[in-house]
């Protein structure tokens, strides 16, 4: 079974990002990037599937500039085969991120799409849900444990009430969470391998997908910043405190 992990370029999360001065978004220039985390937990799960015989082939894929290269090469370190870059300077939402990969599903024809749940950098966690939808094909999403048997996979779900197992037909598509595992680092041996595995490169107009932005973006702005909390002597002044700011204890 070949195994398709789409990663995307981001913000390291060590990171604390700034907003430009002119508030038209975030300040990416000299800025350390990274992999996403839920991507690279997806990576690392796709190469342990891979590592137990369930799997025989592990694709990466990126939508992004060209410094998105440094992302799958990251990737390939890990253990993963290939690399696929759909190179575009656009900021792609994830609608057009879902169609560019369904059309490169429909061209690697995977038993399995691994994904992260989300990016940190928008929050929007909509790819793995609209990809599943295009295509008409089950969907596992926030995954704490995969397992392959045949033509079927059994996802365990993290949902509000606990955790919930759902059993999928293969081809279907996955959503990674944080506690599925934790993933590897890259050897220097595997680093340097990963210069010459196959990388390569596309533009979304190859898979005939328009990535024109459909949403504004206005302004961003820092949030506000909090406020020093007070400390109070006793529940009288507490409740008194907070009947002096309008609050009803």
């Amino acid at each position: 079974m070949k195994l398709l992990v789409p990663v995307k370029r981001v913000i390291d999360y060590n990171v604390k990002p700034r907003v430009k001065a002119d508030g038209s978004g975030v300040e990416l220039a000299n800025v350390k990037m990274s992999m996403n985390p839920f991507d690279e937990i997806a990576v690392e799960e796709a190469i342990r599937l891979k590592e137990k015989g369930a799997a025989t082939e592990v694709v990466v894929v990126s939508i992004g500039p060209a410094k998105a290269q440094e992302t799958l090469r990251t990737a390939l370190a890990m253990g993963a085969d290939r690399a696929i870059l759909v190179q575009t300077d656009d900021a792609v939402e994830p609608l057009a991120v879902a169609k560019i990969l369904k059309a490169v599903a429909e061209g690697e024809q995977p038993g399995l799409i691994i994904l992260g749940k989300q990016a940190i950098d928008d929050d929007s966690n909509q790819t793995g849900q609209m990809l599943a939808a295009l295509m008409g094909r089950p969907q596992g999403t926030f995954a704490s444990k995969v397992e392959l048997a045949g033509d079927a996979v059994t996802v365990t779900r993290e949902v509000d009430g606990g955790l919930e197992t759902v059993s999928l037909r293969t081809p279907a598509i996955v959503t990674t969470d944080l506690r599925l595992n934790e993933p590897r680092y890259a050897s220097l041996p595997n680093i340097m391998k990963a210069k010459s595995k196959p990388l390569a490169t596309r533009a979304p107009a190859d898979y005939g997908v328009d990535t024109t932005p459909r949403l504004q973006t206005l302004t961003v702005a820092e949030p506000p910043r909090r406020q020093a909390g007070e400390k109070v002597a006793d529940v009288d002044a507490l409740v008194a405190k907070l009947k002096a700011l309008g609050v009803t204890p």
